[in-house]
């Protein structure tokens, strides 16, 4: 018999072949027989009583342990690509309502589906355009003043409207920025029109007359409309006359719930800024004061343009038997 015990080695799990290891140096002494003897101790578990043989031997169970291997490696490589596909689909999600292509093709596009319901689908993305290029005047005027707009977003039955952090330095500026969208909203409404000439197609003609109507309605002088822009550095004064309009407007339609709308926002505002601009600090005087010429020039394309959308309607305009024919 050896000068030292055999120490047993038991196998660290019965899901595994077990075989003697070597104890740690800190339990034996360092000799050579304090390793496990296999004829004494067992190594590992009992053979399996069908097999005959020791489960380290056994080719099913190795066969076993290959195969719990692969699933489990399958298994962890499909949920590395889960975590990073829900990473992605997060950020996405968290990005969607920052993406301006989004927001304006997907508030347009409902726009359009609901414009149909009552002109037809033709009509409505004719209209929807319409609208949108009468943003991008205020979004390109916007720039050239070295102010970031966001891009046009669509509301159904209201129009559709841009953000920015201001809309110019001073009322020239805002003027500026106002009357873009009816000058190139006109020039979009005039193109429609030649192609309405050119095609004989009265649903164009049609179209060319809202766009017109549409474009000569925001001329209104009152904020928030473009006119009411314009008036900021030509006349602020003819505010009220803007909101007077409106309000003959409103009791000749009095169950337009839009037109509603657009009065309650403009009698806001027209106080908000009225009280600013008469009890207003010495920024806010400068902010109105604009020169003699630049009031001018501003009347002079206020007024032109006004009437150039006049005469735009007068042209345009479609009567048939039955109202409005959209044919083409």
């Amino acid at each position: 018999m050896d000068d030292h015990p055999i120490v047993p080695v038991y196998p660290a799990s019965s899901s595994y072949p077990s075989h003697a290891t070597e104890p740690s140096a800190l339990d034996l002494p360092p000799t050579p027989t304090a390793f496990a003897h296999p004829a004494t101790e067992p190594a590992g578990p009992a053979p399996s009583p069908t097999s005959g043989v020791e489960d380290g031997a056994n080719p099913f169970g190795a066969e076993r342990r290959g195969l719990r291997k692969r699933i489990g490696s399958a298994l962890a490589a499909i949920a590395a690509v889960a975590a990073k596909f829900g990473t992605a689909l997060k950020a996405l999600l968290i990005a969607l309502p920052n993406l301006k292509l989004v927001t304006t093709a997907g508030t347009a596009l409902v726009s359009v589906a609901l414009y149909t319901l009552f002109w037809g689908w033709e009509f409505a993305v004719g209209f929807v355009l319409l609208l949108f290029v009468h943003e991008m005047g205020h979004v390109i005027a916007l720039r050239r003043e070295g102010i970031r707009a966001s891009a046009p977003m669509f509301i159904p039955f209201m129009g559709a409207v841009i953000t920015s952090r201001s809309l110019g330095g001073n009322a020239l500026a805002e003027a500026r920025v106002g009357l873009a969208g009816p000058i190139l909203g006109s020039i979009g409404a005039a193109a429609v029109a030649v192609a309405a000439v050119l095609t004989g197609s009265k649903m164009l003609l049609a179209l060319a007359y809202v766009g017109f109507f549409i474009n000569l309605f925001n001329l209104l002088p009152i904020v928030p409309l473009d006119g009411g822009r314009a008036m900021a550095a030509m006349a602020p004064w003819m505010w009220f006359v803007g909101f007077g309009a409106l309000l003959v407007m409103l009791f000749a339609f009095p169950f337009n719930p839009i037109l509603m709308l657009i009065v309650v926002f403009a009698g806001f505002e027209l106080y908000r800024r009225w009280e600013a601009r008469r009890h207003g600090s010495p920024a806010q005087a400068a902010y109105y004061r604009v020169a003699a010429r630049h009031r001018l020039m501003v009347g002079a394309v206020y007024i032109g343009l006004a009437a150039a959308l006049a005469v735009g309607m007068a042209e345009t305009h479609v009567l048939a038997s039955g109202g409005h024919s959209f044919s083409l």
